[in-house]
């Protein structure tokens, strides 16, 4: 018998489909097969921590005894979300004599923590490119774009429309702003899917084989999709909302250029006033390189969006609820002096999701004018300007 231990629903029912043709499937629930006393027996049980633990404790028939393997997979990601007793009970409760395999897509003194409780002494530790000068792939072509908030979804428009016969994933902060961007994309005829927490699970894992099957396509999603999920040939990663902190932003990117040989890009969005955050990246080893586009080329629809948005009662309200999860996500952000929610103007933010006037949030925040980093929108402090809406690479300095 084998154990895999994965972090998330989403890993498991993918990987439940996956192994269709090791065992015939069944319609009976995982919970009512391993309550029957008349159960023959599995090779192979994958489950999250929560619920392998709850059968370890509380079902009868549930006999680990002749365990061979034990596989937990997304360490990092399972001791971050708060699974460490959890672990370390379930541990307790496994055979001592197996085979562990534990994998991590980072190093953290967590990580260390489980190895001691899961390995023996003599483990042999497998690191992939660990010596690399740089924490991503080579064949990433990665870099950041400087847009005032008023201008985001503008150029996200504009961006996706040139871009629709790529492979795109889009990343969100909050499942409703995926929520009201792929309603908004839709209507306007800009053709997406999505995958966010809010959606059922037969919806998630249906959306991402359809992603997955299809040559081209552009899929909106949070932080859900961003680790553990292999998806082929991804042309483009944007990064609408920024991440928390680097480490979310190299899982992020890793949805493409994967495989030996893979290329792939990324495009981080930044406000003029977050741009500190390259140096965190910097600091994790991830370099970027400014990208530069026309402003001239981008679309001018902020009037139109505004009426519509004022106009269609469900675009309207699915808007306010996307605007107020951003401000509320961004005042969670833990790098407080990149992302200060204090310095958000929330008049050129609620323009980002059409609206004139913000919508109220219950946060402590005023309309502050917008801060003038760069001299005019025209020029934003761009060097130059190419003749159409293709994303140029600067030279590294």
């Amino acid at each position: 018998m084998t154990v895999l231990i994965v972090d998330a629903k989403e890993l498991l029912n993918i990987l439940r489909l996956a192994m269709t043709e090791l065992r015939e499937s069944t319609k009976k629930s995982l919970d009512k097969e391993l309550s029957s006393p008349s159960i023959p027996g599995v090779s192979v049980l994958v489950a999250t921590p929560g619920r392998l633990l709850d059968h370890l404790q509380n079902t009868d028939p549930f006999v680990i005894k002749n365990l061979k393997c034990l596989v937990i997979d997304e360490a990092d990601r399972i001791l971050d979300i708060g699974f460490e007793i959890e672990m370390q009970q379930i541990l307790r409760h496994l055979p001592k004599k197996r085979q562990t395999l534990l994998f991590s897509a980072t190093h953290t003194p967590k990580v260390d923590e489980l190895v001691k409780h899961s390995l023996n002494s003599n483990a042999i530790k497998l690191a992939v490119a660990e010596k690399c000068d740089e924490a991503t792939v080579e064949g990433l072509q990665q870099g950041y774009v400087v847009c005032p908030s008023e201008k985001r979804f503008l150029m996200l428009f504009t961006f996706l429309k040139k871009n629709k016969n790529k492979k795109v994933m889009v990343f969100f902060s909050s499942c409703n702003s995926v929520k009201y961007h792929h309603e908004l994309l839709n209507y306007i005829d800009i053709s997406c899917m999505s995958i966010h927490g809010k959606q059922k699970q037969a919806k998630r894992t249906s959306t991402f084989f359809q992603f997955c099957q299809a040559e081209t396509g552009i899929l909106l999603c949070t932080d859900v999709a961003a680790r553990g999920l292999d998806i082929p040939a991804v042309d483009w990663i944007v990064q609408y909302d920024p991440p928390d902190e680097p480490r979310e932003y190299i899982h992020r990117v890793g949805r493409t250029a994967r495989g030996k040989d893979g290329r792939g890009n990324a495009l981080l969005v930044l406000r003029p006033e977050e741009l500190g955050f390259l140096r965190y990246l910097r600091a994790a080893k991830v370099v970027l390189n400014e990208f530069e586009f026309s402003w001239a080329k981008i679309a001018n629809i902020q009037s139109q969006l505004e009426n519509l948005i004022d106009k269609n009662y469900y675009l309207n309200k699915s808007a306010k609820e996307a605007y107020k999860c951003y401000v509320r996500a961004y005042d969670s952000h833990s790098l407080k002096d990149i992302f200060d929610v204090n310095n958000l103007d929330l008049i050129a933010v609620s323009k980002s999701f059409g609206f004139s006037v913000p919508p109220y949030v219950d946060l402590p925040i005023s309309h502050k004018p917008k801060v003038q980093v760069r001299s005019t929108l025209s020029g934003a402090g761009y060097r130059k300007r190419p003749k159409a809406f293709t994303i140029k690479q600067k030279p590294r300095k």
